[in-house]
């Protein structure tokens, strides 16, 4: 079943690595979707595919890359979309 999350990442996130090491953990999961940085200091995260991975994802994403401290996760569960589906995760900028 194909899922989608949608998640807010708060703490220090920013400049620690953490959208190349979720983009990079969600490739190897076979997720689509991407991650990027919010003018606010948090990490905004889409990620559709297989419940299972997603929900790995998204348990990866509270703990992320090793000198991030996250504070907290806000997560939506919207429908998936079909614009994202097959074409894999990637890192934006903005």
């Amino acid at each position: 079943m194909t899922i989608a999350r949608h998640l807010l990442i708060s703490g220090l996130v920013q400049g620690v690595f953490y959208r190349a090491t979720t983009a990079r953990e969600a490739n190897q999961l076979g997720l689509d979707g991407w991650v990027r940085n919010l003018p606010d200091g948090r990490v905004e995260v889409w990620a559709q595919g297989d419940q299972t991975l997603v929900t790995h994802l998204e348990q990866w994403c509270r703990q992320g890359p090793t000198m991030a401290r996250v504070e907290s996760v806000q997560a939506e569960s919207p429908q998936p979309d079909p614009r994202f589906e097959g074409r894999g995760f990637v890192v934006r900028v903005g």
